[in-house]
């Protein structure tokens, strides 16, 4: 596009002047002359502006041969900052690009704006990886003192890069360790985590038992790969020095997961069957875990058979297991082999042409080995199990196509119903809970158990039971700016127990699943799990989100859990939880987030962060207040400094995981 076109049919060439644009896939040229040779395939502009992403360039005197790529100019600027006045730039001599491969400069020079601040003869930026950078995060905290954390991130090659961490806290003293990202194609992916330091200030066990060596490191490595075609390979070893390492220094890790596993796992899948292998050994001696040495699985899909009405599905195990309990505790371990047969029958039907119905018979043989490691050599143990039973369910929509309001943004109106009845009967197995050695066990869960097999999986935790299972899902739809959006989503469900152990119910919790969104730009969630039979709540979780426009945004929610015997009575808290995010101008912005403890009646943590946006940089200042329950208070500020064009978090990250503006 062009104010004036010419073209040489001898020549085959064409020459464009006056508000020239050229668009090459994703390459977009811009300037006041481009001429281009459809024989020998070469550019040629006087002024010119083009995006590389993610770098812009300007500059005078280009030469670019599509025929390699390779393009080359005079008196060039390149920058990542797409504006017409760049806050920062590189000024070279020489610039040579190829798109999506590398950028070099030649005699370059660094402006900020318009100082001249850094020379450097050569100077090459690959776009086909991450650049070599450093990472600086300075800040404060009560339990480190100030403290500076440093990585210096070096792109090997496009498949592989290291981080280099060398962090200093003056209360705790000199830490880090490299980590390695790599990519082997077929050979599979993987990541090595290292962070070695020596503690001056280390603290006790989680038991308050003993002090904790000074000597602290976290090793972690994974590795995954596809062998072949549905032949998949996994390995994880997480190692660490004691229990808290993660804890004190890398807080968003531990949220996640406060016991890494580390296992082997080899899986083969075919279109009916999976052979899974599975080795876990105990790494960390003060965790509590199950060796798996090993666990091996061989599951059959559910498949019809033949031309029958009858559908098979399976799932056979054998495994030498052993219960470690941690160092911090009385040792109670013990240790056996265990082979494991489920074999069921369904006949899945559709009556009616709506209602669908599927029954089920199935058998489970269970042989544990004779138990080690208690002090005496236990019998060996053989249990039998029958289940069967039947769920049924349909589902029922109408549509108004006339519904109209304005208030909650509708335009037509779905609603689809969708009733289920899931029954199933296991009579007392030959062998109870109290008699077989645990260790796949029923343990207490915030969570609505499977009442059928196979997706019940605590195996030496199985009993009589007698239960129907109630359940209810509602979607009310409508059309909101050509798609189908959901008005409310809610799924409840509940228990009726025919014949009640000793120590339950007739009627189970009730749990109900609640997605209420009034307008495209609120919504609710609701989950509860509500006790029948004493008329209370047992679980509450509830959050509302308020994203009216790009200016300000609201989600305050408040998570309740009544105190359970099974776990103590801490177990039990009730939280409020906010997070609200204002952009005060076109440059600065707002977020502070509060957890207050409704319980203790304190306030159990507050961030505060203040955004600035430097037109190529984004800049963070945190502040972070935490009561840790022992009436002292952990302050914490540090500040974050993020490149537009290669952003240190992705989009959203920095408000689920706050702790990473701080450096954790």
């Amino acid at each position: 596009v062009a104010n004036r076109l010419k073209f040489d049919r001898e020549a085959l060439s064409v020459e464009a002047e006056g508000n020239v644009r050229l668009q090459r896939g994703k390459e977009i040229w811009t300037g006041n002359y481009i001429s281009y040779s459809f024989l020998t395939r070469q550019m040629n502009a006087a002024v010119f502006r083009t995006g590389i992403a993610p770098f812009y360039a300007t500059g005078e005197g280009l030469h670019a041969s599509v025929t390699n790529q390779t393009h080359s100019a005079t008196n060039a600027f390149v920058t990542t900052d797409d504006l017409d006045v760049p806050g920062y730039r590189v000024r070279a001599k020489t610039l040579v690009f190829v798109p999506g491969k590398y950028i070099e400069a030649r005699r370059a020079v660094l402006y900020m704006g318009n100082v001249p601040v850094f020379y450097l003869p050569r100077y090459r930026r690959h776009l086909d990886r991450h650049p070599n950078n450093f990472v600086f995060v300075p800040g404060y905290r009560s339990k480190y003192g100030p403290y500076l954390l440093g990585t210096y991130n070096w792109s090997i090659a496009t498949n592989a890069s290291a981080a280099f961490h060398f962090d200093y806290r003056v209360k705790r003293g000199v830490a880090g360790g490299p980590d390695l990202k790599y990519d082997l194609g077929p050979w599979g992916e993987g990541q090595l985590q290292t962070y070695f330091l020596y503690d001056e200030d280390p603290g006790t066990d989680p038991a308050n038992l003993r002090p904790i060596e000074p000597d602290r490191h976290r090793i972690a490595f994974a590795h995954s790969a596809f062998v072949r075609t549905n032949l998949t390979f996994k390995t994880v070893f997480n190692h660490q020095s004691d229990a808290l390492v993660a804890h004190d220094f890398f807080e968003t890790e531990y949220r996640k997961n406060v016991q890494p596993k580390s296992f082997v796992e080899i899986q083969q899948l075919w279109p009916n069957f999976s052979l899974n292998v599975l080795a876990q050994p105990r790494v960390n001696d003060f965790f509590q875990s199950i060796e798996r040495l090993p666990d091996i699985k061989l599951t059959a899909f559910r498949q019809q058979l033949g031309i029958s009405p009858f559908y098979y599905e399976s799932e056979s195990s054998g495994a030498f297991l052993r219960f470690c309990e941690g160092d911090y505790f009385a040792a109670t371990n013990h240790s056996a082999f265990r082979a494991d047969s489920f074999q069921q029958l369904l006949v899945p039907q559709t009556l009616f042409g709506w209602l669908n119905l599927t029954p089920r018979a199935s058998g489970r043989f269970t042989y544990y080995g004779a138990e080690q490691d208690t002090g005496f050599v236990s019998d060996e143990h053989r249990r039998w199990v029958f289940n069967t039973g039947i769920e049924g369910s349909f589902k029922a929509s109408r549509v108004w196509r006339d519904a109209r309001s304005s208030l909650l943004d509708v335009t037509e109106l779905r609603h689809i119903i969708e009733p289920s009845v899931n029954y199933s009967y296991t009579p007392a197995p030959s062998a109870r809970p109290p008699e077989l050695p645990q260790f796949d066990y029923e343990w207490y869960s915030y969570e609505m158990r499977p009442i059928d097999f196979p997706d019940y999986n605590s195996i030496d935790g199985i009993d009589s039971q007698n239960v129907i299972r109630f359940g209810l899902h509602n979607k009310l739809q409508t059309k909101r700016r050509g798609n189908v959006d959901d008005i409310v989503n809610w799924a409840a469900f509940v228990d009726w127990r025919l014949r009640p152990e000793k120590d339950q119910s007739t009627f189970a919790d009730i749990f109900s699943d609640l997605d209420f969104k009034p307008r495209s730009w609120i919504t609710l969630n609701s989950e509860m799990r509500y006790d029948v039979n004493e008329n209370l709540i047992r679980v509450a979780n509830h959050t509302a989100t308020i994203e009216p426009n790009d200016v300000w945004s609201w989600k305050i929610g408040h998570r309740y859990v009544r105190e359970i015997e099974e776990l103590g009575p801490e177990a039990g808290h009730s939280l409020i939880m906010s997070s609200i995010y204002l952009r005060l101008s076109q440059n600065y912005g707002f977020r502070f987030r509060h957890h207050f403890d409704i319980k203790h009646h304190v306030m159990q943590e507050q961030y505060y962060t203040l955004y600035r946006d430097f037109r190529s940089w984004t800049g963070a200042l945190t502040f972070r207040l935490r009561d840790n329950g022992e009436g002292n208070t952990d302050f914490a500020v540090a500040v974050q400094l993020s490149l537009k064009a290669f952003p240190r978090f992705a989009l959203g990250q920095d408000s689920d995981e706050p702790d990473r503006l701080l450096g954790w």
